[in-house]
């Protein structure tokens, strides 16, 4: 009976089965994840961003873009937003909202954002001076940034403008105010 194997252990079938398991598991893991690719641009931003507080506070201008995991336009534009960041990174906050995360939709409603990417660009004491609405190629992201370090005017781009207080009834309109039910949301396009 030496061929058996002890009491309660595994034979040599066995361990290869779950020797196979474990790397179907694995692969599968990996599979899922994304792979062995390196961490998408889009993501790697996002992860890097300081929080929106401390980069209006910190002396730099700030440039912070509401996107979604999911939104073509937002994933074409991160390779140019990843360089902008680089390139500035001494002198500009990029900072990055996603538009799913509920932790956020104060800044959402704050800004009005009812489209993605949406860009809003801040001086560097924190005071919003304009808002880019759409995808930007990396052109028009280092105009944006070049206006934004050197304080001076935005560029004259489409979908690209100084921002102003809305007022409502004789009065500016808050973040708590409740919302009309047909308004948009950023969520609210494919």
């Amino acid at each position: 009976m030496a061929n058996s194997p002890p009491s309660g252990g595994l034979g040599q079938g066995e361990r290869l089965l779950l020797v196979l398991l474990a790397a179907l598991l694995a692969a599968g893991l990996l599979w899922f994840r994304g792979g062995l690719h390196p961490e998408a641009p889009l993501e790697h931003l996002a992860r890097q961003s300081l929080d929106l507080p401390v980069a209006l506070g910190n002396g730099k201008p700030t440039l912070v873009e509401f996107y979604a995991d999911w939104c073509e336009a937002c994933r074409s534009m991160a390779p140019a937003m990843e360089t902008v960041e680089a390139q500035h990174r001494s002198d500009l906050d990029v900072v990055l909202l996603n538009v799913d995360n509920p932790r956020w939709q104060p800044e959402l409603d704050r800004y009005g954002v009812n489209g993605i990417p949406q860009l809003e660009l801040f001086n560097a004491e924190g005071d919003s001076v304009g808002r880019s609405i759409g995808a930007r190629s990396l052109e028009e992201l280092q105009a944006l940034t070049s206006a934004l370090i050197d304080n001076g005017p935005l560029p004259a781009l489409a979908g690209v403008g100084a921002v102003s207080s809305l007022e409502l009834g004789g009065g500016p309109i808050s973040a708590t105010e409740p919302k009309a039910a047909t308004m948009a949301t950023p969520r609210s396009h494919g």
